[in-house]
């Protein structure tokens, strides 16, 4: 597959909304909705649920990178245009639980490449791996409390302490990379057109040490900090809210 790249000139040459790269031992899975900001419909969603199963199950893969095929955003969220019933809303609302499991659970260390809108689904995506990347156009804004959606404790409170997190939570400010990484979210900072190959180069340095040792390390880090049961839970509030409740926005 012809490399597509986050700089904000690239070609993207598939219409494929996940793209995939394996760069040595590393993997490289690129939203590609550029048009949408890659905000994510039910498509898109059992897309990269079944490419991140798959590669869960890859003894070979050392490093995930998660990025982006335009520099404007890595994701801005669900698809609120997406037009949907009810039961396709809560289809919907399964897949991102989904994918905020496998993130979660993911074997070796998730690198998220944190360049334009984060906003939403897409601020749990660079809360929900284990280090991140921004890029210096980020924009990034938990925006539960606005939509009423119960999301945003589980993966940032444990990150950056409960009293900042509820502040982000409930106000839905936006940060940007200096208060992101003054905030201790960002573990490299970049230009945007420049934050995949930083990424990448992170990556680089997880794959030069031992293979067994960096799982067995990413095991230890998951149960000492009870990721799962923080994940299930929020993820029980989430299908409750869209089972039961007002839901997201379904076009």
């Amino acid at each position: 597959m012809p490399r597509a790249g986050c700089g904000g000139l690239s070609i993207v040459t598939e219409n494929r909304p996940v793209l995939r790269e394996r760069v040595g031992e590393i993997e490289i899975l690129r939203l590609n909705r550029p048009e949408k900001r890659n905000a994510l419909d039910t498509a898109t969603l059992d897309l990269l649920n079944a490419d991140l199963e798959e590669l869960a199950t890859d003894p070979r893969l050392r490093v995930l990178v998660v990025s982006t095929t335009n520099v404007r955003a890595l994701c801005a969220g669900a698809d609120v245009g997406e037009p949907l019933d009810h039961d396709g809303g809560v289809r919907r609302m399964v897949g991102f639980t989904r994918m905020y499991s496998l993130i979660e659970q993911f074997p070796v260390p998730t690198i998220a490449v944190a360049v334009g809108n984060c906003v939403g689904a897409g601020a749990e995506l660079v809360a929900g791996v284990d280090l991140r990347v921004g890029g210096d156009n980020l924009g990034l804004a938990w925006a539960g409390a606005r939509l009423g959606v119960p999301v945003g404790p589980a993966r940032l409170a444990p990150l950056i302490g409960v009293s900042r997190a509820k502040e982000l939570v409930f106000t839905g400010r936006v940060l940007r990379m200096a208060d992101a990484e003054a905030l201790g979210l960002l573990h490299r900072t970049a230009p945007a057109d420049e934050a995949e190959a930083v990424a990448i180069e992170l990556a680089g340095q997880i794959v030069a040490q031992s293979a067994d040792g960096v799982r067995e390390l990413k095991q230890m880090f998951r149960e000492l900090d009870s990721g799962a049961q923080r994940v299930s839970y929020e993820n029980d509030r989430l299908l409750a809210f869209q089972q039961h409740g007002s839901g997201l926005p379904r076009g």
